[in-house]
């Protein structure tokens, strides 16, 4: 039924995500592959296509949970703001782990820098990092604003990446020379005057999704907002080999709709 009316069946969640090596050129979305293993998620009653939209549209657009509620009923979907909530916060990483096979390869250039966001009425720092194409690399968020949040974010994008960089450039924070020494000596640490621009402007988009929640209230769900907006930007930049033959206003549509096979 989709939007057009409330689902009567149920959607199992999160299948486990393989990557075909011989993914062809001419199908990148064939690199999407799910076996029949589920781990153990509770059951939804809505299809997969009304929980994805409800996704997209929070992660994408300034919009409240109530919001998406409204668009929902408008379109003869009935479900509470709660539920969209914990679809949100459920579905996410699953979609986000899902378009892991279909990822570009990061580049050697990152430009970190860190920003700030409120929890619960406390500030937290949001560690990001963009590569010379501009492709989120990766984000963190700690309670902290100190070399062991520094260092942890590293280790973390390195991690998820499996790419060392060659290059970081970095405001002036005496935190970063200390902690790209001991992580990655050979690296070539740059912190001249103006060169880490890119990701300063780059923050504002993330701000610019903020805004209109006006604080959040567990970090846990600052965490996945914050990590599901970059999936986002990275779709819509076109970094995933997802939807790239799609214009730039349908590519992120086409590609949630590509990856509700993980749902």
């Amino acid at each position: 039924m989709g939007l057009q009316g409330r689902g009567e069946g149920s959607v199992a969640l999160a299948r486990r995500v393989a990557v075909r090596r011989d993914c062809p050129d001419d199908n990148p979305s064939a690199c999407l592959l799910t076996d029949r293993t589920e781990v153990g998620v509770r059951r939804l009653r809505f299809p997969s296509d009304v929980i994805v939209a409800a996704v997209r549209w929070y992660l994408r657009f300034g919009l409240s949970y109530r919001d998406v509620e409204e668009l929902l009923a408008e379109r003869g979907v009935e479900v509470d703001h709660v539920t969209i909530y914990r679809w949100v916060l459920r579905c996410t990483p699953l979609l986000a782990e899902a378009a892991r096979p279909c990822r570009h390869r990061v580049g050697g250039r990152w430009f970190v820098d860190e920003t700030y966001v409120r929890v619960a009425g406390r500030w937290r720092y949001v560690y990001r990092a963009i590569d010379q194409f501009g492709q989120v690399i990766d984000v963190y968020v700690s309670p902290r604003r100190d070399g062991k949040a520094a260092r942890r974010f590293f280790e973390k994008a390195i991690g998820t990446t499996g790419i060392a960089p060659d290059e970081v450039v970095t405001d002036q924070a005496p935190t970063y020379p200390l902690v790209l020494d001991a992580l990655l000596p050979a690296v070539w640490h740059r912190t001249d005057r103006y060169a880490n621009n890119r990701i300063e402007a780059d923050h504002s988009r993330l701000k610019a999704r903020l805004r209109p929640m006006r604080g959040m209230q567990h970090d846990r769900s600052a965490r996945i907002v914050i990590a599901g907006h970059a999936l986002v930007q990275n779709l819509c930049r076109g970094h995933y080999e997802l939807a790239v033959e799609e214009p730039a206003n349908k590519r992120l549509a086409v590609a949630f709709a590509e990856l509700a096979v993980a749902l």
